[in-house]
């Protein structure tokens, strides 16, 4: 149990707590909740970086590190994706005081479909992972689009979490601006791993 993997552990133990901070709100000021649950997702997207550099710089990459690092970030952001969903106070701009140009329900409805093309992306990107593996031996390694739909996807949670509360100047914006970069990179890293490693597939067996 190395440094790089303690780090991913303590990610994992994170995400429950932060996700109930997501889902439900239990202060009289829903920022409060808020805040505490952008400080825990931001604590754990750091600990996302800091493990894997960490590994590779000191020669410490384990198969347990293997496995459970993109495990941990795939509860990350699906995990606040869906309790974000079910959440009754996030996209509740009133009680928070925030002023939104875009009307709330249009937020959470791209809120919610993002989600829904982020997990459909990741059980695609997923399956062709363990068939090219497991027939042609051949690893899918992560690509540049790949880090940027990561990127992003953390960006725009963490811009819907404190816009209400942080950068009240958006108006919204930040947080559909965010949204839309996300999608467009989950669909484009999707499609791009579909293209490059279709190949490896054998359709006739």
């Amino acid at each position: 149990m190395n440094l790089p993997n303690k780090l991913t552990l303590g990610r994992i133990i994170i995400i429950p707590v932060f996700v109930i901070f997501l889902a439900y709100n239990f202060f009289e000021d829903p920022n409060i909740s808020r805040g505490i649950a952008a400080a825990l997702f931001i604590i754990a997207s750091v600990t996302d970086f800091f493990d894997g550099y960490i590994a590779r710089k000191n020669h410490l990459i384990t198969d347990f590190g293997k496995f459970m690092d993109p495990l941990a970030d795939k509860f990350l952001i699906i995990g606040s994706m869906f309790a974000m969903s079910f959440s009754e106070y996030m996209f509740d701009y009133s009680s928070a005081g925030f002023d939104s140009l875009i009307p709330a329900e249009v937020i959470k409805n791209l809120f919610f479909w993002t989600a829904v093309v982020i997990v459909f992306r990741e059980l695609t990107v997923t399956s062709m992972r363990l068939v090219v593996v497991s027939s042609n031996g051949a690893v899918i390694a992560a690509s540049f689009l790949g880090k940027c739909k990561t990127m992003s996807q953390i960006i725009a949670v963490a811009l819907v979490i404190l816009e209400p509360a942080a950068f009240r100047f958006g108006h919204g914006i930040l947080s559909v601006v965010s949204l839309s970069v996300a999608l467009f990179f989950t669909v484009w890293s999707g499609i791009d791993y579909m293209k490059t490693y279709w190949k490896y597939i054998n359709t006739n067996k």
